[in-house]
């Protein structure tokens, strides 16, 4: 050991306060090399939830099929099929399964006995790569210490065996079977996913999103990646108008008022009296709300009107902000002064379309991107609501404090959308707060523009803060990733050749390895063994689209868990798997529902496709985790060696 500077000492002493003795940091240098030789945790990859809690909710609990296959491992000859659906339904949602069939089992006592020593037979295989110390940490207080005996003490000596079953008779004699069954199926779940990577847009279109949050908040190990309808509503949260009002509008649109209202406690009623008055002779027929079957036909009408308002609100705010920031150059999508109001016609890219909606009562044709003095208390009012609403800043907090533009880890690279690329497959670089960058760089500068958009206290934070606008819907966003967003056209203009979103250049090289090598290669990742995961993009499965892209550097998880996508996809959803042998996507079929999982012992139907598999297991000590483990090591090893020289005092008690 080379002589010590003060700041090493400084540092060692601070370490020195939880390992007090040479005894207790030998211990723990022994632990962590024991844990750099267990197998890799399963991390699980999932994009695109868009609200779709359900379908979720369920993957994750079945661990992409990963539950099934144990049994299957465990059971494949002494259960039957049936058996095996019921077992796995009870890991699934113990405590509704377990209601429902106490009802109809005669002999319940023998149904918990054989269906707790089933379940501690999978938990003991689904616990094997982790240490005991972090399976006791995954325990439920009530049960811990006995599920821990339980674990650990069945090794065929007849003293332990009568024992283990005195515990187990005992619980069930007790009355505490139901609990003790519903304890171990929550436990199995959560040690099948070690790691949960959500690549991006948890929010809009399906109806539950706050219900996806809650639950990745009870995750101990989850990061997100930003999508641009996840940024849409961090700006919406920072009090961005422009995304507020786009936020409004999609869940009119798609018939979600009851997430703003009821959970965020969004305040829609200004805009449904303003709609009501302003709008009252228009039938809006252009925007009649998605999947209104729950509304009743006066209720459709009100949100056709609310979607209107509200839509002409935003296109009036976005004509500002483009004004606004003439570096976004997205002059071409401030759209409501290129429209002749004497013919309801507009002019794009240099051709007249004729509109199908001539009523405008709040646009000033001289100054048409002005808003009118009750449009403007309505917007102040819905900051007001969104900068006061304590659960959705709870939300857009946890969407920071795990989540980034971007993750590298365990060699991949995680992001939503895309690098943006030009027609040569070079990544294009782009001005950005006066500086060109590209790549990384470029992300690295998004990353820190949202945060400041959001936690910022300056004066000039509205810069920041209208960039979450941008990286919703512009030309260069890494999380958008086409030239435009043609809102407008797909309301007002009948002819679809100008509702088209070009894509960026990045989906133009699938076929080009090289391509992305270069941009693993910008991230300093191996262009030999690393891989893009992203979604954003819907994979169409129908087709016969594949997810695996450039020869498999890229992996395009977007497969429809929103059931708006669902009809050009042909399936509910992708899900990648990475265990210490296999990297593989799962495609799952569409979920039906809870009531029919649980009561039919229904699971989804996946196919998985294997990518990549590997000879020898990969240990923790391969891992990001493993290699923040060896620095751990050598820190501790340096603080024995002081010890052992005298230069750091043991705290003997």
């Amino acid at each position: 050991m080379k002589l010590m500077k003060d700041k090493d000492l400084k540092y060692l002493e601070l370490l020195g306060q939880k390992f007090p003795t040479i005894a207790s940091t030998a211990t723990e240098i022994i632990n962590l090399k024991a844990i750099l030789n267990l197998p890799k945790g399963t991390e699980h990859f999932i994009s695109d939830i868009h609200g779709e809690f359900e379908a979720f909710s369920h993957v994750l609990k079945n661990g992409s099929g990963a539950i099934k296959e144990k049994i299957e491992e465990i059971f494949s000859r002494s259960l039957r099929d049936d058996e095996k659906r019921q077992l796995a339904t009870v890991i699934y949602y113990p405590k509704e399964k377990i209601e429902e069939i106490e009802k109809r089992e005669i002999n319940i006592e023998e149904w918990y006995r054989i269906t707790i020593d089933r379940l501690l037979k999978i938990l003991r295989v689904v616990s094997s790569k982790y240490t005991s110390s972090k399976v006791r940490k995954s325990l439920p207080e009530d049960f811990a210490y006995i599920i821990q005996e339980l674990l650990y003490e069945r090794d065929g000596v007849p003293n332990k065996l009568e024992y283990v079953d005195e515990i187990i008779e005992t619980i069930i004699s007790i009355g505490r079977g139901k609990y003790f069954v519903e304890a171990l199926g929550n436990v199995i779940q959560r040690l099948v996913v070690d790691r949960l990577h959500i690549v991006g847009d948890i929010y809009d279109r399906g109806p539950a999103p706050n219900l996806v949050l809650d639950k990745l908040k009870k995750h101990k190990h989850v990061d997100i990646q930003w999508g641009n309808h996840d940024i849409l509503w961090m700006g919406a949260g920072a009090g961005e108008i422009g995304c507020i009002a786009n936020v409004v509008r999609i869940c009119t649109r798609y018939s979600n008022r009851e997430i703003l209202e009821d959970v965020y406690g969004i305040n829609l009623l200004p805009l449904a009296t303003f709609a009501m008055d302003v709008y009252k002779d228009d039938e809006c027929l252009n925007f009649i709300p998605k999947d209104n079957s729950k509304y009743r036909e006066r209720d459709i009408k009100l949100i056709s009107k609310m979607h209107k308002a509200i839509s002409i609100i935003q296109f009036k705010i976005e004509g500002k902000i483009i004004g606004e920031n003439p570096h976004f150059n997205m002059e071409n999508r401030a759209l409501l002064d290129k429209i002749n109001y004497d013919t309801f016609e507009i002019e794009l890219d240099g051709k007249l379309y004729k509109l199908n909606d001539k009523n405008f009562p709040t646009i000033d044709r001289n100054n048409p991107y002005k808003l009118s003095e009750e449009e403007n208390e309505i917007i102040v009012k819905l900051q007001n609501s969104f900068l006061r609403s304590e659960k959705l800043q709870n939300h857009i907090s946890f969407l920071f404090a795990k989540g980034s533009m971007y993750l590298k880890y365990n060699g991949n690279l995680l992001y939503h959308g895309c690098v943006p690329l030009d027609k040569n497959g070079n990544m294009e670089e782009i001005e950005i707060l006066n500086k060109k960058v590209k790549g990384k760089e470029y992300f690295d500068i998004c990353d820190a523009i949202c945060r400041k958009g959001y936690f910022g206290k300056c004066e000039d934070v509205k810069i920041y803060r209208d960039y979450f606008w941008y990286f919703w819907c512009g030309k260069y966003s890494p999380l958008f990733g086409k030239n435009s967003m043609k809102t407008f056209e797909r309301y007002f203009v009948d002819d679809k050749s100008t509702h088209k979103e070009i894509k960026n250049h990045y989906y133009d090289f699938y076929e080009n390895e090289k391509i992305y090598e270069n941009i693993l290669e910008d991230f300093a990742l191996s262009k030999r063994t690393s891989r893009i995961i992203n979604g954003h993009v819907p994979v169409k499965s129908k087709d016969g689209e594949n997810p695996i892209k450039a020869k498999g550097k890229v992996l395009v998880i977007d497969g429809g868990y929103s059931r708006a996508y669902q009809d050009k996809t042909g399936i509910g959803g992708y899900t990648l798997v990475y265990n210490s042998q296999t990297l593989r996507i799962v495609a799952h079929e569409p979920f039906t529902s809870r009531e029919n999982a649980i009561k039919n012992c229904l699971d989804i139907h996946s196919t998985t496709v294997t990518i990549d598999r590997s000879i020898d297991r990969i240990r923790v000590g391969d891992t990001d985790v493993g290699r923040g483990i060896k620095e751990q090591i050598i820190d501790l090893q340096n603080l024995l060696c002081a010890y052992r020289k005298g230069l750091i005092k043991e705290r003997i008690k």
